[in-house]
């Protein structure tokens, strides 16, 4: 990666050489189960307990409800069928239409259940409108999930306000805030949540590690099943060092957060100088969106072609959600903005980071116009 312009922040995030110092220190303690009661359990409890003061603290939240688990994925699932699985009565979920699988994917599976489910279409520029996520609540609507930003095209939602409207109705209200932690702000009483989901690789931190936010007073059934850990919501010896490691890159993300003008002045940059060099080249997610992020369709090119050209000069970037785009399937981001199929088959995420330089967008800027134009002039008659 040291000689590759890395690009896919959106995606993943190196691990920081703080947080991996961090996760040094800790090993000592780390080493120990956190459940038991002699002397070196209880160093182990200790730092874990720490750690989860330090990630409450980044959150404006209170220790008991941090819930370490696995990552966004499992959050997620847990935000959705921990709230949903005692339900006794006929239920009703809404969520926007460019969720991330995660989301919809469970959603699926609540459908089949018996659970009702609506998606709110977003408007053109990406962002969801607060008056038709107001009109698809019901009475029976027990739980609204809206992801913060999106991952492929950026969007940020009006979360605080759409979690008002949720709480003037009784419903709780659940945000994937996966994207956000190096470019907004956190703070759950602002935002008005009753859950909100991270994953620790999205800002610096070790990969399968993630916290579920849970405000205190809201029922949560397990999703894993075993022992009392995670105030009995989720069973499984916990990762001590790598928690320590996601507690130190949280905070780094949070100190950092004033690099967003500078790199959203680098991809406004970019953005500018590839429409004024390439035709036929249009902007998905148009409305607020987060600082780092740009995605851009090509009319006539293939983002996986376009992708390997780039990658061979040394640029790393992405079709969209990297959960999709290995598998190669149609972006339901874009298919949601309206884009015709043509327009989606051409669409590229770059997604830059804090430590991304003027140099590295200025190769990109320098290198993709021609290999758009080769792959045009080399494309099979249409």
């Amino acid at each position: 990666m040291n000689s590759q312009i890395y690009l896919d922040h959106a995606a993943t995030t190196p691990l920081r050489g703080e947080v991996v110092d961090e996760m040094r220190g800790a090993q000592d303690a780390a080493g120990y189960n956190p459940s038991s009661l002699h002397a070196p359990g209880r160093r182990a409890r200790v730092l874990l307990d720490n750690c989860r003061d330090r990630v409450a603290a980044q959150l404006g939240a209170t220790r008991t409800e941090v819930i370490f688990n696995s990552g966004g994925t499992e959050s997620n699932n847990q935000a959705l069928l921990g709230i949903l699985a005692r339900s006794r009565r006929p239920t009703h979920v809404v969520a926007s239409a460019i969720e991330h699988r995660a989301v919809l994917a469970t959603l699926e599976y609540l459908s089949d259940e018996g659970c009702e489910i609506s998606l709110v279409p977003v408007q053109p520029d990406g962002v969801i409108d607060p008056q038709r996520f107001a009109d698809a609540l019901r009475p029976n609507t027990q739980l609204a999930s809206v992801m913060y930003a999106n991952n492929e095209i950026g969007s940020v939602q009006p979360v605080a306000a759409l979690a008002a409207v949720a709480r003037e109705r009784g419903i709780l209200f659940h945000t994937d805030a996966v994207q956000a932690p190096c470019w907004l702000p956190l703070g759950v009483e602002t935002l008005g949540v009753d859950l909100l989901s991270l994953s620790a690789h999205k800002f610096g931190g070790p990969k399968g590690l993630g916290v579920l936010y849970c405000r205190r007073g809201v029922t949560l059934t397990p999703l894993i099943h075993g022992g009392g850990q995670e105030s009995g919501r989720r069973a499984g010896t916990e990762n001590v060092a790598g928690i320590a490691g996601m507690a130190r890159a949280l905070e780094l993300a949070s100190e950092e957060r004033d690099a967003a003008t500078r790199i959203a002045q680098l991809r406004d940059w970019l953005e500018a100088q590839i429409l004024g060099a390439v035709d036929g080249v249009r902007v998905n997610g148009t409305g607020r969106r987060l600082p780092n992020v740009l995605n851009l369709s090509f009319d006539a090119v293939e983002s996986a072609e376009l992708l390997i050209r780039l990658d061979l000069a040394g640029i790393a970037a992405s079709a969209g959600s990297a959960c999709a785009s290995g598998a190669l399937q149609a972006s339901h981001v874009l298919a949601a903005l309206g884009l015709p199929l043509r327009w989606q088959r051409g669409a590229v995420r770059f997604s830059l980071g804090a430590q991304t330089a003027r140099a590295d967008v200025e190769r990109v800027a320098e290198v993709l116009p021609p290999i758009v134009a080769d792959l045009r002039a080399h494309a099979p008659a249409a």
